[in-house]
């Protein structure tokens, strides 16, 4: 089969709240993006141009790549299809299949029947081409298959990112409620940081923030970590090229960034642990790691970005013990960050409040299924063109 060379849609996921930043993403990649949902951003190519996506992109989940679009009414119309399907093209009859799904339709109850249904075809299919048939089960580590199936339209797609593309492969120790590494990476890109100026990271905990940042300013790739991808187990995958693409990606970024990026914690096991995963990324010498309360978190002269992702008393500790926290940094964006932009990460508006300042932007995102908010604040003081300076909340 061509699916290598051939062009098709495909469909690339995303957390809520970041599918405008992917767009910007793939268009710097010069692919055209024909729709964009609140998670996902249709657009086309090859399956060899999947490699590239996958590697390249900080803020996608998956990169589902589309091999077949048919009607089904009941479950035998779905099988019948895929078993006519030459899958013994596409998936080795001695490797590893496993079938996700997303279905909403009368015509199954359960969708790990249609799970089981679509298994069942694909190494029926390949059992009688080929003699056996590939394993099974529910882990990502082969070739990955999804079904979509809405009311009678199946969609078949091969899911060529495997795991999740959040696990990047550099947080060997995520500490509590951790956030994810695609969200992160959102989050640094919408402060519009460039990588010129400090960027600060209080309560640094696991340290993602730190770290997608530091990729973000040496302009490496966020992929070229991991080992193993959905695409490196479809027949036909050319590892000569995906290692030539992987080196090139690894040259074309920088050895060096130009500002400054500071994480601290309180607590020195996260310091450890931020550091050790910064070192797993490569990025250890990059980052000023230090063990502090943050609000004696070394702040550079100048300007840059501050960011702050603190509790919010969802999944950890208690909302009603945390509103002393959020005061105190607003104490601290007052009086230890002038000339910065601040931003705090915060899935409670009503502790926000307790920072006590004027927000400039508030940006929507989720953390899982937590409506969360990036709260931009300006950090300035004397007067500008249109007046004031940093001003307090009534």
């Amino acid at each position: 089969m061509t699916l290598w060379r051939e062009k098709r849609k495909i469909f690339i996921t995303c957390a809520r709240g970041t599918a405008g930043i992917l767009v910007s993403e793939i268009q710097s990649h010069h692919l055209a993006v024909f729709s964009v949902l609140e998670t996902a951003i249709e657009t086309e190519g090859t399956l060899a141009d999947t490699i590239r996506l996958n590697l390249s992109l900080r803020t996608a989940q998956r990169i589902l790549y589309l091999v077949d679009a048919f009607p089904a009414g009941q479950a035998q119309d779905l099988y019948q299809r895929l078993v006519k399907y030459p899958w013994e093209k596409l998936i080795a009859a001695d490797g590893y299949l496993s079938v996700t799904s997303s279905v909403d339709t009368d015509a199954v109850d359960d969708t790990r029947f249609a799970n089981v249904k679509t298994k069942d075809a694909i190494v029926d299919r390949i059992r009688d081409r080929e003699g056996r048939r590939p394993d099974s089960g529910p882990g990502r580590h082969g070739t990955v298959v999804h079904l979509h199936w809405e009311g009678e339209r199946c969609e078949i797609w091969l899911d060529t990112s495997g795991e999740p593309l959040s696990r990047r492969g550099y947080r060997k120790i995520p500490l509590e409620a951790p956030m994810q590494e695609t969200l992160a990476a959102a989050v640094i890109l919408a402060t519009g940081w460039d990588g010129k100026t400090p960027l600060v990271n209080p309560m640094c905990g696991s340290g993602t923030l730190a770290i997608e940042g530091a990729l973000i300013a040496l302009g490496r790739a966020p992929g070229i970590l991991r080992q193993n991808f959905g695409f490196m187990h479809i027949l036909g995958f050319d590892r000569t090229a995906f290692e030539k693409e992987r080196d090139t990606l690894k040259k074309a970024a920088h050895r060096k960034a130009p500002g400054e990026i500071i994480a601290t914690d309180i607590r020195s096991d996260a310091v450890e642990a931020a550091r050790q995963n910064a070192r797993t990324a490569g990025v250890e010498h990059l980052i000023e790691f230090s063990v502090c309360d943050f609000r004696e978190t070394p702040m550079p002269v100048g300007y840059g970005v501050v960011v702050l992702n603190p509790e919010y008393g969802e999944r950890m500790g208690d909302a009603g013990k945390l509103g002393e926290i959020y005061r105190g940094i607003g104490d601290f964006f007052k009086n230890r960050c002038m000339g910065y932009r601040g931003y705090i990460f915060t899935g409670n508006l009503e502790l926000a409040k307790k920072v006590g300042l004027r927000t400039k932007r508030r940006l929507p995102f989720y953390n899982g299924p937590i409506e969360c908010r990036l709260l931009e604040y300006e950090l300035y003081q004397g007067s500008r063109k249109n007046g004031g300076g940093m001003m307090e909340r009534d």
